[in-house]
């Protein structure tokens, strides 16, 4: 082993995920189990309780790489965009 020598060592990095994206999919996942899933996501948003979004179609995993501030201002985005308020 040459120690005069500095190794490199490369983590992958792994793409970020939107916050459009995730709500997407874990509406979807919710719908498919057959849970409500505006109150599903508005129980974890208000509790951080990641039981309240099942882990099907990895649903779970993928709400929680995301802050719940940024989930509560991607919904009221699209909502302000939708009433036409802007």
């Amino acid at each position: 082993m040459d120690l005069g020598n500095t190794q490199y060592f490369n983590v992958a990095i792994e793409p970020e995920t939107s916050v459009k994206m995730v709500l997407s999919t874990v509406y979807e996942a919710l719908t498919e189990k057959g849970y409500n899933p505006v109150n599903q996501i508005v129980g974890y948003i208000m509790s951080g309780d990641p039981t309240y979004i099942t882990s099907h179609k990895n649903a779970r995993n993928l709400i929680m790489k995301v802050e719940r501030d940024e989930l509560v201002e991607e919904i009221l985005k699209q909502y302000i965009k939708n009433n036409h308020w802007k």
